[in-house]
């Protein structure tokens, strides 16, 4: 175990410490990622999620696309997505998204999308069609889907996921002990049940949680080798940063060596893959994840 000299933490919260800069979104390849997802009318994760690694993956040519709207009716305390009651959902959605990535020319496209919980499908059907959307127009391009919450409406996970997306992620987001605190709409034990559902479907498996939270290093081998025990393939762990004022504060900044022991430690309780790092998300070179 490493231990590390104990900063305090009302200083932690007014700065951000130096292994947290990026650099700014400039280049080429970023304006043009950026012309298309305008020119389309796309929603992305790295825009609505305030993503800091928007510069990097938009400079390198891709994207993490949102569908179903970027209007979420979960009202999570860590997260910068607007939250309400969605709009009627855009049936040419899926065609749009699957010719951006075929302009973009991406060979591993990741997609997402915001909970949909007051559509009796939680938007299986919507993605369903953007996945078979894709494989139709690039072949080649395998796909990640990171999915919501379903609330065991197993029939629509199913759905989801039967269009043969090489990877299937959904975000545990936090240790059991924070959940009322991060996730009040969620349960603990069901998305673990769905990421076991998934595996039993055939699909490669993922997830990520953030640190920094107020959450205990126990806490954090707890939740692996509970996603181990649900056949959990692949685990990326982040930096928690605070969008705006009104969501909950940073805890921790955890310095990179402790994110370096998680990685260790994760493999060795048998993920075949863990990204670890303060500016890990969880669609953070996600090809690597296969």
């Amino acid at each position: 175990m490493i231990d590390l000299p104990v900063v305090d933490k009302s200083e932690q919260r007014q700065r951000k410490p130096s292994w947290l800069r990026v650099k700014l979104p400039i280049g080429e390849e970023f304006k043009k990622v950026r012309r298309l997802v305008d020119e389309y009318k796309l929603h992305t994760i790295c825009q609505s999620g305030s993503c800091p690694n928007m510069g990097e993956c938009w400079g390198a040519g891709t994207a993490t696309f949102m569908i179903l709207g970027n209007t979420c009716t979960r009202s999570c305390s860590f997260c910068a997505v607007k939250t309400g009651r969605p709009p009627e959902y855009d049936e040419d959605e899926p065609r749009r998204v699957a010719e951006a990535i075929r302009l973009m020319q991406v060979k591993h496209a990741v997609i997402t999308s915001v909970n949909r919980d007051e559509l009796k499908d939680r938007g299986a059907e919507i993605w369903y069609q953007t996945i078979m959307a894709v494989k139709q127009e690039s072949p080649s391009t395998t796909i990640e889907s990171l999915i919501p919450d379903v609330k065991a409406n197993w029939d629509a996970l199913e759905r989801m996921i039967e269009a043969g997306q090489e990877v299937v992620s959904h975000n545990m987001e936090t240790v059991e002990a924070l959940y009322r605190k991060v996730r009040p709409q969620a349960k603990y034990a069901r998305s673990l049940e769905q990421i076991k559902r998934t595996k039993a479907a055939g699909r490669r498996t993922k997830s990520g949680i953030m640190v920094g939270l107020g959450e205990t290093k126990d806490q954090v081998f707890k939740i692996m080798d509970d996603l181990v025990a649900n056949d959990c393939d692949v685990l990326t762990i982040g930096q928690y940063l605070q969008p705006t004022k009104m969501h909950l504060a940073v805890e921790e900044f955890v310095h990179p060596d402790v994110f370096a022991e998680y990685k260790m430690v994760g493999l060795e309780k048998g993920f075949d893959f863990v990204e670890s790092g303060p500016l890990v998300r969880s669609s953070y070179h996600a090809e690597r994840h296969l």
